[in-house]
């Protein structure tokens, strides 16, 4: 039985803060790089900017990866399924480092996106652990029945990464807890691994270490 954990506004918010970052401008896809698994499409073939919206397509399997490498972290993240998706999945990959570690994949970690399982992790070369959970291989499932709105609805996730932890909100609800981060750096990806994915907020706040 997964349970709904209420968000408490314990999280530095990104919302007016002089140091937040948008890491997605709302224009064009400054400050990113990108990977594609055929080395054939262009990444404009998958990704594009309209009406201050990113538009990922979903396939082929890629990533779109910040330039930037960052730590000690919230990454504030609005995103919404295009309707007419029929199995929609992508990811929020932290701490990546290596491309190609699986697949198209970079050595990271994955926040979840896919429909109806936002906020699980599954580790791509690297490990943690939830307390109270075991693994399904490299997936740890999130402790959410689903705090996701229907798909064509925008969600809102918050990914907090603070030295070796990493806690993950959606709408509100806290989704999953992880520590013991055998990463604690990296660049911040965008997959493209399905259907198509709208995203309109990407933003940054570093965490304050006292």
């Amino acid at each position: 039985m997964k349970f709904l954990i209420p968000y408490l506004a314990v999280v530095v918010s990104s919302l007016g803060s002089p140091e937040t970052k948008a890491l997605f401008n709302g224009k064009d896809l400054a400050g990113w790089t990108f990977d594609v698994i055929d080395g054939k499409t262009k990444p404009e073939e998958i990704w594009s900017v309209k009406d201050g919206i990113l538009i990922c397509k979903g396939r082929p399997p890629a990533v779109m990866r910040t330039l930037e490498e960052y730590s000690d972290y919230e990454l504030t993240i609005e995103w919404q399924w295009s309707p007419e998706g029929k199995a929609p999945n992508s990811g929020v990959l932290v701490h990546a480092s290596k491309p190609r570690e699986m697949h198209v994949w970079p050595k990271s970690i994955e926040v979840q996106l896919r429909s109806g399982d936002a906020g699980d992790f599954w580790v791509i070369g690297e490990t943690l652990q939830v307390e109270g959970s075991t693994p399904e291989g490299r997936r740890w499932i999130n402790k959410s029945d689903s705090a996701e709105n229907p798909v064509g609805e925008w969600n809102i996730m918050k990914i907090r990464c603070e030295k070796d932890t990493l806690k993950v909100w959606v709408n509100g609800v806290l989704v999953n807890d992880a520590k013991a981060l055998s990463a604690t750096k990296g660049a911040i990806c965008l997959q493209s691994e399905n259907d198509e994915i709208h995203f309109r907020k990407v933003e940054l706040t570093p965490i304050s270490q006292k």
